[in-house]
């Protein structure tokens, strides 16, 4: 471990190798990092966080501070951060409470400067938050979304994998895996082909899922409506269905 004279460590904390630390970071007891991990200037890193291999935490992070819930009662819970992930400047990630006991964020996540992952969140796997992203707690959001900056997300709100969410907006409900949304009132303006075709989804695959999101999005249709015509003329491949899956959860409503 290479660390500042400056910086505050606790003897008790499990740091594994190759770990750079700088000036004025403080990080208490029951903290775990993982190996090569970069840990700026004015970090605070509180009891609780599991942090693992290849992080980097950038200037003034506040990593596994104590939720912003009244109902917190002081209990034992952790924040867990993935390998690879990046933390930018000022950000502030929060440990979970009783109701679910952790935070979860996942790999090669990147979380800009600014951006808020509030407690009992589970963030999936290659997840961005651009600057200010504010989330409430208990948001969970899938593999590969891309949330734009400025962007607050209500408590409880599901995001799904491959979504794309433009900056500046309101997510009160929540948001279909593979679509595009924004606007005022927020609104999904259909599949997001292009971060798709990137990832290397199939043609076909994009295909089904455009026909799908035709139905499920039309003026014309209501929910039970474009159920039926999906179930009829859209083949149930492993995309369509998890769609599926993701209506069926969903306690708030979905962006249509």
């Amino acid at each position: 471990m290479n660390q500042h004279s400056t910086a505050i460590i606790s003897g008790r904390a499990r740091i594994g190798q190759n770990v750079i630390i700088g000036p004025y970071t403080i990080i208490e007891d029951d903290v775990e990092i993982g190996e090569g991990c970069v840990i700026d200037s004015h970090v605070s890193i509180k009891s609780g966080a599991r942090i693992g291999n290849n992080v980097k935490i950038y200037h003034s992070a506040a990593v596994a501070g104590p939720p912003q819930d009244l109902k917190f009662g002081g209990e034992k819970t952790e924040l867990v951060v993935g390998d690879n992930t990046v933390v930018r400047e000022f950000a502030t990630l929060n440990r979970g409470t009783k109701a679910h006991g952790k935070t979860e964020i996942g790999k090669n996540c990147l979380f800009m400067a600014y951006s808020h992952a509030a407690h009992d969140c589970i963030i999936g796997d290659n997840v961005i938050l651009a600057n200010s992203v504010q989330m409430g707690g208990h948001v969970e959001i899938g593999d590969w979304a891309i949330i734009g900056g400025g962007t607050v997300i209500h408590q409880f709100s599901l995001i799904g994998e491959h979504a794309m969410i433009g900056g500046g907006f309101r997510v009160t409900q929540d948001i279909l895996p593979f679509t595009m949304v924004a606007g005022y009132p927020l609104r999904c303006l259909g599949l997001n082909s292009t971060g798709l075709q990137r990832r290397g989804f199939s043609e076909e695959t994009i295909a089904q899922l455009k026909k799908m999101f035709r139905y499920l999005i039309s003026k014309k249709l209501n929910t039970a409506r474009a159920l039926e015509k999906i179930a009829l003329e859209v083949e149930q491949i492993p995309e369509v269905i998890r769609v599926l899956e993701f209506l069926k959860k969903s306690e708030r409503g979905v962006v249509k």
